[in-house]
């Protein structure tokens, strides 16, 4: 299976009468579709479509697998610039007292600093399923405790056996 190159170049260009031409040691204007491909090899390099939806189309007469080369170097970059969120977990039991929700709620309060995403949630065993109400209070304590660095994104919401709640670092200015 032959891969398809991701840009038009030399004869591969087709149906077009003139064209823009940009590129270095070249004198940049529009030409016709012709004089264009011949600047391209009297120079010893591709005449690559760049924009086929300008009009007229642009064109840049270049090295096409050192072009290629460039553009996957860069999005390489890109990717490698991109930020990933993580997600950490904060587990509660309806009867966790103040001083374990304290201890929690600094390590949440890290996880947000570094900039991850935090799932807060109450985890019923058994017949604690019978304290919805306290698993909500615990949920809502916890995200007022750290309204000053995050938003909560989703309410608490008992799903099966847990009650989870999200909470996202807020926006610096």
């Amino acid at each position: 299976m032959i891969k398809e190159d991701p840009h038009r170049i030399n004869e591969r260009i087709t149906g077009l009468n003139e064209v823009r031409v940009v590129g270095e040691n070249v004198e940049q204007g529009v030409y016709p579709f012709r004089q264009a491909l011949q600047m391209a090899e009297d120079l010893g390099l591709d005449l690559v479509e760049i924009s086929a939806n300008a009009v007229p189309p642009v064109c840049r007469i270049i090295e096409y697998k050192k072009f290629l080369y460039d553009l996957k170097k860069k999005q390489k970059e890109l990717k490698a610039k991109a930020a990933t969120v993580e997600m950490k977990e904060v587990r509660f039991g309806p009867n966790t007292d103040e001083h374990d929700l304290n201890f929690k709620l600094k390590h949440a309060r890290k996880f947000i600093e570094e900039g991850h995403k935090v799932k807060a949630f109450v985890f019923f065993r058994g017949r604690t399923i019978v304290f919805k109400e306290r698993g909500e209070i615990l949920l809502l304590k916890f995200a007022q405790a750290l309204e000053d660095v995050a938003i909560v994104e989703q309410m608490p919401k008992l799903e099966g056996k847990r009650m989870i709640m999200y909470v996202i670092p807020k926006k610096k200015k």
